[in-house]
């Protein structure tokens, strides 16, 4: 099968640059051509592989030490008082944005790493390790793989069909990502343990949020967290990550 699509929409696509009817038909097409699934599979690889953390600031003890010594120290006019209270109260409000945007940024890149894996799920020849419909074949596959154990709920009556599971790592944390397809969509589940380090790369927002093209929720049932990532309508995302939630609560 000719395939004309131009590989810069495909980075586009991969940066959420698209508007969302654009970049659901083209997942659409990545799924049926084997060029840009190859395609999107190599770009979700190098851009994994160069993606590093930014750069955290966090002021020192030296430095807060200094800026103590510098608001206290006895001034010889008014002015200078006021000068050195002025940059004072600047710099706390500096030290306040830049953690608000090392949080914001954080999630940001983490909520792009589980974007990357459900691309790469969806762009591969085979997108899981453990083919199966039934849940009591998917669940067993992995234990003695990760540190942790988890329910996968009833289907039948539902519009979710489950296709099979993979073993992936967010933030060197194993995790179970599941598939599911809703008539033409898939939708992946990241299940992980809850841990410190998850917390704050993944915090709660409560209800859904968009990423890219993608409609994203995020929620905890006992010591475990939930990522439910997809193209598929926001109410449709959002009783999957209930269901998911229920069967292991």
């Amino acid at each position: 099968m000719q395939c004309d699509q131009d590989d810069a929409t495909l980075v586009q696509y991969l940066d959420g640059e698209l508007s969302a009817d654009r970049a659901i038909a083209l997942q659409q097409h990545i799924g049926e051509c084997p060029r840009c699934a190859a395609e999107v599979s190599e770009l979700v690889s190098l851009k994994r592989s160069l993606r590093v953390a930014r750069v955290r600031f966090a002021p020192t003890t030296e430095f807060r030490r200094k800026i103590q010594q510098q608001i206290v120290k006895p001034q010889r006019s008014w002015w200078r008082t006021r000068f050195v209270l002025t940059l004072a109260t600047a710099a706390v409000f500096l030290v306040i944005a830049s953690v608000l945007w090392i949080q914001h940024s954080r999630r940001t890149d983490s909520l792009g790493e589980v974007a990357d894996l459900h691309v790469e799920a969806l762009a591969s020849a085979n997108p899981v390790d453990v083919v199966s419909t039934d849940r009591h074949t998917v669940k067993p596959w992995f234990q003695n793989k990760i540190p942790f154990s988890f329910n996968i709920p009833e289907l039948a009556g539902t519009e979710f069909s489950l296709l099979g599971g993979r073993l992936v790592y967010l933030h060197q944390q194993p995790a179970a990502q599941l598939i599911f397809t809703m008539r033409k969509h898939q939708i992946s589940v990241l299940i992980f343990q809850r841990t410190a380090e998850l917390a704050h790369a993944l915090p709660i927002v409560g209800g859904i949020e968009k990423h890219n093209s993608f409609s994203v929720e995020t929620s905890d049932a006992q010591e475990l967290r939930f990522v439910v990532i997809g193209d598929a309508d926001a109410n449709e995302i959002r009783k999957l990550a209930q269901m998911i939630r229920t069967a292991n609560e």
